[in-house]
């Protein structure tokens, strides 16, 4: 995803910070939409669809949280991800936001580097869950979303048919596995960028993020897929996200293919490829991926 694609509203009473946040979204090739308070941010995404808010939690009259609850609620809810700007550091006040509908939070005074990669991330994991609710299904992958609580919301068949397992297909097996709970507890209540991949009960899951409603959207993995990624983990000391980047290079994916499925930057991929290549001890694409399938070729083989 490109800068210039997006729409950012951004929230904040502070006209100082308000312009040099805007300055810094506009130089990369976003466009920027301003408002002063809680209400003018109600007003604006009524009339523009941004792809991605930017909203101070502190603010007089409406804060940041109750103008994040009124986005994410009602028949003309926000589906674009919020990320919360605060100069407060206190857990309590990070989990008030993500339990108010924000996705993340940025700690003042901003850094503009940071923020912008962020808002790519986001917004590319939210573009994807627009797509889904009509592609998904079609296409068979096997996706679902789960209250805090655990209970299964909606699913694609590709996920009934992986969740139910032996028991038979239906939307009524679509129950995620118990030792899931704690993970999807964590995952409802911290950033997605902070929420690590899950294997469990022969499966692999990974938060893609949030959908309206606050539900965790998760993608499943077949139990092989979830195996090799922590073969590779294993191996060659690699991260969860760098192992998932160098499964999708064996496969003949493209680093920007690997964004896409992973629901990361371009620029992110790129990073996790380049610590792939010096953990394996290879300069190249090509090279890793042949280093990678054979160890997994050989590894699969029974004792």
């Amino acid at each position: 995803m490109n800068p210039q694609d997006l729409i950012v509203l951004v929230v904040d009473d502070d006209p100082a910070a308000l312009n040099a946040i805007c300055m810094a979204l506009e130089e990369s090739g976003c466009v920027a939409i301003v408002a002063r308070d809680g209400a003018g941010a109600l007003d604006l995404a009524g009339r523009v669809t941004p792809d991605l808010v930017l909203l101070d939690a502190v603010m007089p009259g409406m804060d940041g949280f109750e103008t994040c609850k009124r986005l994410k609620t009602g028949p003309q809810a926000v589906d674009a991800p919020v990320i919360f700007m605060t100069g407060l550091g206190d857990p309590a006040d990070v989990l008030r936001g993500l339990e108010a509908g924000g996705v993340d939070y940025v700690v003042k005074p901003i850094n503009h580097e940071v923020l912008l990669a962020r808002i790519t991330v986001h917004a590319l994991n939210a573009r994807r869950m627009r797509l889904a609710s009509g592609a998904l299904d079609q296409a068979g992958r096997p996706v679902l979303a789960a209250e805090a609580d655990g209970r299964v919301v909606w699913a694609t068949p590709g996920a009934v048919q992986l969740l139910a397992g032996d028991r038979g297909a239906g939307a009524g097996a679509a129950l995620l596995p118990a030792a899931a709970g704690p993970w999807i507890s964590a995952a409802a209540s911290r950033p997605v960028s902070e929420v690590q991949p899950l294997n469990c009960d022969g499966m692999r899951l990974t938060c893609l993020g949030r959908g309206r409603r606050g539900e965790i959207i998760i993608q499943a993995h077949a139990g092989d897929e979830g195996d090799d990624i922590a073969r590779l983990q294993a191996r060659f000391g690699l991260t969860a996200r760098e192992a998932e980047a160098l499964l999708w290079l064996t496969a003949g994916k493209t680093n920007q293919e690997i964004a896409e499925n992973l629901g990361l930057s371009r620029r992110t991929v790129d990073k996790h490829l380049e610590q792939v290549l010096e953990k394996l001890g290879v300069d190249n694409r090509t090279a890793a991926a042949i280093v990678a399938d054979r160890y997994l070729e050989h590894a699969r083989q029974p004792a």
